[in-house]
């Protein structure tokens, strides 16, 4: 064969690559709808929703609980340092769910862009590659066979010569851009398992925690009556309060006139009654002394060292539009389904139970003159009058799909909680609260 024919042949053998190539980037293409939308930034905890609703519990997982909450002691101190260690646990799952979520979204984010490389550069390759093939279907005679064809097989060298060059490198570029594209699909459904594993795992602390505060109700049976009395009391309240504000300072001076009452009703007592009773008075309190820390320090000190009582992301600060033509009073922050909302500081309960549109409603007296109110929980699980630490369980937020939550664009809803501080019953920006991973300060 003359070297025109080899280099021919050579050339032709490199176009075959190329279209193989190219072939594949179509179909890849293809295959996942190139042009579609940008990542939707809430698809990721639409994900989350959608695996949490697959995964149970399996009866050995729920066995292995039960004899671990077992072997708790039965006081109130050590089933409140097991609600705070379980819902520490439970919210670093959700926060590695979050994470999860959004290197989820990057590596989509990587493949939306591979994609549309590959279709930028469809209809070029497209018209070379059809070039190419009418070549290969009509191509010149080799230059020995017919002396008189040697100028027209020149001219295909040459003009092949030029082609292929450009050509072979649009290949280099294709072929990088699939090999990319499938380490980013691994990766997407590695990512995937380990966000099944900690849906998993978040299941099963939730669960712990739903079995540790049926034990404390349990343990806390003989003052049932107490707090009844204090619910309908501070429900009484509420219902006469016209606004939150006005309800705050119903609650406290309602405390206020019963703590003079006992005070002065323990002036009227003789001394041995004071013995007697005592401790019968200690017994009926709804949480010891002794579930109180004993040197708190003033909630205004605490700046900068509260996390968030949930999981999520702040998606509407204090000072900005609500949306319905005032400003934000507090933080609203967007969460996962059923995420536990925990006390971001020790207080007294003041409220908690429904009010007009807060839905249900959390009140806590924080002291120094501050009160930290949280809404739009699905469930409380404290009540009014109890005590609570940093980190203890108080609530919990709802599915998807029930009320206070806010529609995202694929369709789904995204449980938020609203999260407001007062000082002396005016509500303050909780920002310089907020620790630096949740504050959004550097």
């Amino acid at each position: 064969m003359s070297e025109i024919g080899r280099t021919r042949a050579s050339i032709l053998r490199g176009c075959g690559i190329a279209a193989v190539a190219f072939v594949l980037s179509l179909s890849a293409a293809r295959a996942e709808n190139t042009l579609d939308m940008a990542p939707d930034p809430d698809q990721s905890r639409a994900e989350y929703e959608q695996v949490s609703k697959d995964i149970t519990l399996s009866s050995e997982r729920l066995a292995k609980l039960a004899a671990d909450i077992a072997t708790i002691k039965k006081d109130h101190a050590s089933i409140t340092a097991a609600l705070i260690q379980s819902a520490m646990t439970e919210q670093k799952l959700g926060q590695d769910i979050e994470d999860i979520g959004a290197k989820l979204e990057g590596l989509k984010g990587e493949e939306q862009k591979i994609r549309a490389s590959l279709a930028a550069r469809r209809d070029v390759l497209a018209e070379v590659l059809g070039a190419l093939q009418r070549m290969g279907l009509n191509p010149p005679p080799a230059i020995l066979v017919k002396p008189e064809d040697a100028l027209s097989s020149v001219r295909s060298a040459i003009l092949l010569g030029a082609v292929v060059p450009e050509l072979r490198q649009q290949t280099e570029i294709l072929l990088a851009d699939l090999k990319e594209q499938s380490r980013v699909t691994a990766s997407i459904e590695a990512e995937r398992t380990r966000l099944t594993a900690a849906v998993g795992e978040q299941t099963a602390e939730k669960k712990r925690l739903s079995m540790l505060l049926e034990a404390k109700q349990k343990l806390e049976a003989d003052t049932q009556t107490a707090l009844a009395a204090e619910k309908q009391r501070s429900q009484a309240l509420a219902a006469k309060a016209g606004s939150l504000k006005e309800l705050i300072a119903s609650l406290e001076a309602d405390k206020e006139r019963k703590a003079a009452d006992a005070a002065k009703a323990a002036e009227q007592k003789p001394a041995d009654a004071d013995k007697v009773s005592a401790q019968p008075e200690l017994a009926s309190l709804p949480v010891p002394e002794a579930n109180q820390l004993a040197a708190a320090a003033p909630f205004s000190a605490l700046q900068g060292q509260i996390a968030l009582p949930v999981i999520g992301k702040i998606k509407r600060r204090y000072g900005a539009d609500d949306g319905n033509g005032a400003v934000m009073l507090g933080d609203m922050v967007a969460t996962q389904s059923g995420a536990i909302v925990t006390a971001p500081a020790d207080g007294n309960v003041l409220y908690a139970g429904p009010f007009r549109s807060y839905g249900q409603l959390l009140i806590l007296n924080a002291g120094d003159g501050y009160h930290v109110v949280l809404a739009g929980m699905s469930r409380i699980s404290v009540a009014s009058g109890q005590s609570v630490l940093a980190g203890e369980p108080v609530g919990a937020m709802g599915e998807a799909r029930v009320a206070s939550t806010s529609a995202s664009k694929n369709g789904n809803a995204t449980p938020e909680l609203y999260v407001e501080f007062r000082k002396d019953g005016k509500p303050v920006d909780p920002t310089p609260w907020w620790a630096d991973r949740f504050s959004g300060r550097t």
